[in-house]
């Protein structure tokens, strides 16, 4: 897998949304990671908005989302992460 995006639940949306069109635009696929119920909120509201982003250049985009397991702070925390590629 390329390029991880980790979003959290201070993380704009709109910016998220920017970063994950310009990786698209350039790899075909994004990763988002996201760790609790705010950073998900976060990390959807910015796939709706790149959604929107990326439609006038005729990409419809895909989010897959599967639970993964990451280490922050030295303890084991569940992720959701999405992977959005372009379809």
């Amino acid at each position: 897998m390329g390029e991880v995006l980790k979003v959290s639940a201070g993380s704009k949306p709109k910016a998220v949304a920017g970063a994950l069109a310009a990786v698209l635009r350039e790899k075909g696929s994004v990763e988002l990671q996201a760790v609790g119920a705010g950073a998900v909120n976060q990390a959807i509201k910015a796939i709706a908005i790149t959604r929107g982003f990326v439609a006038p250049n005729g990409i419809d985009l895909v989010a897959i989302p599967a639970f993964t397991k990451v280490e922050i702070e030295g303890e084991e925390r569940t992720a959701i992460r999405f992977l959005v590629q372009a379809r």
